[in-house]
């Protein structure tokens, strides 16, 4: 068999990734003996580590093909999508780098119980915390099942569902073997794959334009069916003023809720020093707009180059599009050529969503084992070596789960995971962490309303919006009982997240003055609750 041939060359690749990861893990594991060293092991890391480790985080298998797909069906609208992940991270350095890093803590529930009753604070955050990482670990997985298979040449449903598993399976080792410091080295050599296949893939795109972009864009837009409309919003959701209610809607939660998510706000509790933070959010930041800058080329490029009623004929989210590019490249190129491509970014692909959902497992167990278990159920008095067993042990229960869950929602649109993630982190994470760490007036009844009512809201707006019911493209198709008009709800429950948390603190506040009327301005409770 040639080396050339495209199972093999798929094989070779995804087997040198693991192979590789594994021994970062392995190295990552040698000191990781105690839970300050499980949940902190990127203090070791220099400042341009922990920034692509970050920027690993940000850039996640949903945010390259979702993103890659609406700007190739949707022009400028997926543009607007790439600069709002830009501004989120822009917004995580400059707003909360300095309240989270170099605190020691190893959660959001350890920073919250610093100044609230540390009971509701970790219960409630651990409670958020899981709602908020599941479905993005689905999304994650289903496309890592799906890009598996198709990797390795394996058709059907069932593989797709056994590499699901098998990815499922990574993905714990990775979390349970190598901790924090082990999935930050995979981030970093995911990052670095990442940023490598897209460079290629922009600089062929380029080249058969005469490397001019001008000229790329309007063949894009030619070959949309919008013409020259088609870099201007409006193609996402249409001209009517629901659909640029629902852009505006995107952006919001896409910029405020990726920066609060807790598997990178857990990157900056360790880094000590806001020279530091800074240092390394600068590398970040330059990470991700460098691969978002590509990201938009190569979208634009498989338009221009596939054609929009190809890849809407695919896949109408457009979740194929970066895959048709690399095979439609350069038609005229012997086959095991154009597979060499298509392995490359398949399996940089892969390799995305394997450190993505790594991260988010151990932050989902994270907040289960030290601040349910550890915190709240054994009051502190969990020996180190337990506590780093429950937290093993967590991350394979968050695992199992969410292979299972995955393998049932197999066939749902995963935008529709992708915006509720964001807009319930927006709703319920961001204003408590906000209020929490800048304002001295939020009370443990503030955070209740914030954290609870947030998530109440945009899980019920979701749940009857068309995203759910009404469209082809909805959960369920066939059904139609949508109420609320919107398919994001940020527009609505980010800020209503933010009034029930500043509601619930005066409301608070005014009851205990009422009870007590000698206790002064104090709301915050520095005891156990």
């Amino acid at each position: 068999m040639s080396f050339l041939d495209p199972r093999t060359l798929a094989f070779v690749l995804f087997a040198g990734f693991m192979a590789i990861s594994f021994l970062l893990c392995i190295l990552a594991a040698t000191g990781n003996d105690d839970p300050t060293e499980f949940y902190l092991g990127t203090g070791a890391l220099s400042p341009m580590q922990n920034g692509l480790a970050i920027a690993g985080d940000y850039i996640s298998a949903a945010t390259v093909l979702s993103t890659t797909g609406t700007i190739a069906l949707a022009g400028f609208d997926g543009v607007l999508i790439a600069t709002s992940t830009v501004l989120s991270i822009l917004l995580f350095m400059l707003v909360l780098a300095g309240p989270l890093c170099g605190r020691g803590q190893f959660t959001l529930g350890d920073v919250l119980s610093e100044r609230l009753s540390e009971r509701p604070a970790r219960v409630g955050t651990a409670v958020v915390v899981l709602v908020v990482v599941l479905p993005l670990l689905l999304v994650q997985l289903n496309g890592a099942g799906d890009m598996l298979a198709l990797l390795l040449g394996i058709p059907g449903s069932g593989a797709v569902t056994g590499c699901t598993v098998f990815i499922g399976s990574l993905m714990v080792c990775y979390a349970a073997l190598g901790g924090m410091k082990g999935t930050g080295f995979i981030q970093i050599l995911k990052t670095v794959l990442l940023l490598a296949a897209f460079v290629l893939l922009a600089c062929l795109v380029l080249r058969r334009f005469s490397w001019n972009p001008v000229t790329l864009f309007d063949a894009a837009a030619d070959a949309s069916g919008y013409g020259n409309g088609f870099w201007q919003s409006g193609r996402q959701y249409g001209d009517s003023l629901s659909g640029r209610l629902d852009v505006i809607s995107v952006q919001l939660t896409l910029a405020v809720g990726a920066a609060c998510m807790p598997h990178l706000t857990m990157r900056l509790h360790p880094i000590r020093g806001m020279r530091a933070a800074r240092a390394a959010t600068t590398w970040a930041v330059g990470a991700v707009t460098t691969i978002l800058g590509l990201i938009v080329i190569v979208g634009a490029g498989a338009t221009a180059v596939v054609g929009a009623r190809a890849l809407r004929a695919s896949d109408p989210t457009g979740g194929d599009s970066l895959l048709l590019l690399t095979l439609a490249l350069d038609p005229a190129a012997p086959e095991a050529h154009r597979s060499l491509l298509f392995s490359v970014v398949a399996c940089a692909v892969v390799a995305t969503t394997l450190a993505a959902v790594a991260g988010l497992t151990l932050a989902a167990a994270a907040s289960l084992a030290h601040d349910v278990l550890a915190k709240v159920v054994f009051r502190g008095r969990l020996s180190a070596e337990r506590e780093l067993a429950a937290a093993r042990a967590a991350i394979v229960a968050v695992g199992v789960t969410a292979v299972v869950l995955a393998i049932v929602t197999q066939g749902w649109n995963r935008q529709v995971l992708i915006s509720f993630t964001f807009a319930a982190a927006a709703s319920a994470l961001l204003p408590v962490v906000l209020y929490g760490t800048l304002w001295r007036g939020f009370t443990v009844n503030g955070l209740r309303w914030a954290l609870y009512g947030g998530l109440v809201l945009t899980a019920v707006a979701m749940a009857f919006s068309p995203a759910i019911s009404g469209n082809p493209l909805a959960v369920f198709p066939d059904r139609d009982f949508h109420w609320f008009p919107l398919r994001n709800p940020g527009l609505i429950t980010v800020p209503a997240g933010f009034l029930l948390g500043w509601f619930g603190s005066r409301i608070g506040r005014r009851a205990r003055h009422a009870q007590d009327p000698a206790r002064g301005d104090t709301p915050y409770a520095t005891h156990p609750g």
